[in-house]
């Protein structure tokens, strides 16, 4: 930043409190959108992957994997105002980290919104970037959680988020948009292909490895226990992902709505080729497999949302459908890679290789146009004669998953032996599952009476067998209810697809 610019940015007016007239650097509609955008990110955590997640696993994992989410959202919020969101976005203290401190005085949160290292302003209050940057940083540690359900113990889960937080997401957020050194070597990443997905795909599949699989049991037989509300998670990611995309700008711009439109694109045509793929492989359209066919498409467009064409995303689309299909059905069907990370909805399927599949293509089709409207170095990609940012692109993504690596690593460690917390969740819970970890059901009031817990899970003082019987379709007098008998003769499947593999991976 120029020392120009640094006396024209310290000259501007801020709110007066006893006037109440607005600043001049505020503009309501940029404002309005940029909350609106935060909003809808939110919204993809809370509901949206709660409950997805809630949809995807077992019923007796449906609390616990809900939780998991609703913990993560308000810890990282906390953290994030409290430290983190000025190690992520302040004055710089290293190449890769800025220096922490709060974000919560009054003066702080109405004056106008700065990057000093990226030196970028917004023309609305720092407020509200502090909460748009926040929803990122929350739903990264979300995604993280959707790799180790059914089995990561609750409170080593308490202590991962902080500790993730800071020593993980604050280097990938300054280093590629805070003003670091992947962003003074110029990786595009316009709104968290590597900062989000790359690193919680890493981390994801690092964290199952260390937390081990889940129990046999749960592995052998684990279908979704509610398809449709995973189908309401997966919409609300989809049409939240307005929000992830289309806020990128920091301003209701041109190439704003270039992103929300790319981003449906890529979206819609990646869940086509996933589905297109089920139907030759496996002769069967699969609801699960669409369901990562959209979250692939997602993640693929994120780092080039708005500085490609629509034809780029169209490719792009093509490509996140069938390269993490591949992945997923071919690699991960591999008996050491199963045996090496129990991950249990794909993180490093659909995260990390869509991740690295998005960024890659945004190296070849970003455009000069897109690059100029996003306010960076009309350079554009290779398709721009730029082929050096397809080496920068690949510089990123190796950064990213080698920190994420050595970190996450480093942390269950520390938790482990440091905190002397468990990893996991021992025998008895791990077979019992929500009753045994919350003591609660998923789909009943516990006002109903302790009647209703017991025929469901079993008195606490049975034997933990007999409740795990419980759970797979017993009820207390042992008689299977009526569904679990229609599954047991043979009549059919919730899982839809098994072929697909999509269910049982997630």
């Amino acid at each position: 930043m120029s020392p120009g610019h640094a006396a024209s940015y310290r000259a501007q007016r801020r709110w007066d409190a006893d006037t109440l007239v607005a600043p001049d650097w505020l503009n309501n509609g940029d404002n309005a959108w940029q909350l609106t955008a935060a909003t809808l990110v939110g919204l993809q955590s809370v509901p949206g992957l709660m409950v997805m997640y809630a949809g995807l696993v077992k019923k007796k994992w449906a609390i616990n994997s809900a939780f998991m989410v609703l913990y993560a959202f308000a810890a990282v919020l906390i953290c994030w105002v409290v430290y983190a969101y000025r190690a992520a976005f302040g004055k710089q203290m290293l190449p890769f980290v800025g220096v922490p401190g709060p974000a919560v005085e009054m003066n702080y949160e109405l004056k106008q919104a700065y990057l000093p290292e990226a030196g970028l302003s917004a023309a609305y209050p720092m407020s509200t970037m502090v909460y748009f940057q926040f929803v990122f940083a929350a739903i990264t540690l979300v995604l993280i959680a959707g790799a180790a359900l059914a089995r990561m113990n609750f409170l080593a889960w308490m202590a991962f988020v902080p500790l993730w937080l800071t020593l993980s997401y604050v280097v990938g957020a300054f280093s590629i948009w805070g003003g670091g050194f992947l962003f003074d070597m110029g990786v595009l990443d316009y709104s968290g292909g590597y900062v989000i997905h790359v690193s919680s795909g890493t981390a994801g599949w690092v964290l199952a490895y260390w937390v081990g699989p889940r129990h046999p049991r749960d592995r052998t037989e684990f279908h979704p226990n509610n398809v449709l509300l995973a189908l309401v998670g997966v919409g609300l990611l989809w049409l939240g992902w307005n929000g992830f995309n289309g806020g990128d700008p920091y301003t209701a711009s041109p190439d704003a709505g270039a992103a929300v439109l790319n981003t449906n694109v890529c979206t819609a045509m990646s869940m086509l080729s996933w589905t297109i793929m089920d139907l030759v492989f496996f002769k069967k359209p699969a609801v699960i497999g669409a369901i990562q066919g959209i979250i692939t498409g997602l993640v693929a467009i994120t780092p080039a949302a708005g500085f490609v064409a629509g034809w780029g995303a169209i490719i792009i689309g093509i490509c996140s459908g069938v390269i993490p299909w591949m992945s997923m059905n071919i690699l991960g069907k591999q008996k050491w890679f199963l045996e090496f990370s129990d991950d249990v909805v794909g993180d490093f399927h659909t995260h990390l290789v869509g991740g690295v599949v998005g960024g890659f293509l945004t190296g070849l089709f970003a455009t000069s146009e897109g690059t100029a409207a996003f306010a960076l170095a009309p350079s554009g990609g290779a398709i721009d004669g730029n082929g050096r940012q397809v080496w920068v692109q690949i510089v990123g993504f190796l950064f990213v998953i080698g920190w994420n690596l050595f970190w996450t690593s480093a942390i269950c460690l520390f938790i482990k032996y440091v905190l002397r917390i468990p990893l996991r969740y021992n025998e008895d819970q791990l077979l019992i599952g929500d009753g045994e970890v919350h003591g609660e059901l998923p789909y009943a009031f516990f006002h109903d009476g302790r009647h209703e817990y017991d025929a469901h899970y079993g008195k606490p003082n049975e034997d933990v067998e007999k409740r795990a019987g419980v759970l797979h379709g017993v009820d207390a007098a042992g008689h299977l209810d009526s569904s679990e008998a229609e599954a047991a003769s043979g009549s059919g499947s919730a899982s839809g697809n098994g072929t697909s593999k999509a269910t049982k991976q997630a």
